[in-house]
């Protein structure tokens, strides 16, 4: 059966490239989710005024891979004691952020908190539980960025 996830930790790009690189995952979207505005374009987001956080929606087989190894990869790529940045982007569309489909995902993602905090991050996650609502698509050259860049050339 599969389900689907969506988290937000940083710029889209990487981190669908790493979700869909995972085994289990059987498709991904990169969009915008978290915000007030309808519709919002990547130059709306990136201007910082939506509130939406660049996500990645994860379709996934709950036979090969379950939510809480999601949340493992999902905290293993990013920094989660960041607030609204990583790296060298920063603004609210950058924060980590687990935006939750049902109150399973919710226990799961607060579970997972609580057990990081207490054994690797002293407390210092500043990870958001968000309720999941309006997903939108981004632009279709956002959609598996890395991968068509690589066909191209552009990166190693």
């Amino acid at each position: 059966m599969t389900k689907t996830a969506i988290f937000a930790a940083g710029c889209f790009w990487g981190i669908e490239e790493k979700f869909l690189s995972t085994d289990g995952v059987v498709e991904t979207e990169v969009g915008y989710i978290g915000g007030k505005t309808s519709s919002p374009t990547y130059q709306d987001v990136c201007e910082g005024n939506t509130n939406h956080a660049e996500a990645v929606r994860v379709h996934y087989n709950e036979e090969k891979i379950t939510y809480d190894s999601l949340l493992d990869i999902f905290f293993d790529i990013h920094d989660p004691t960041q607030l609204n940045r990583q790296g060298p982007d920063f603004g609210t569309q950058y924060r980590s952020s687990i935006f939750v489909l049902d109150e399973f995902q919710k226990m799961s993602a607060q579970n997972k908190i609580n057990i990081l905090n207490q054994h690797k991050y002293n407390g210092c996650i500043v990870t958001a539980i968000e309720e999941a609502k309006e997903f939108w698509l981004a632009e279709e050259y956002h959609q598996k960025y890395i991968r068509k860049k690589k066909q191209s050339g552009i990166f190693g």
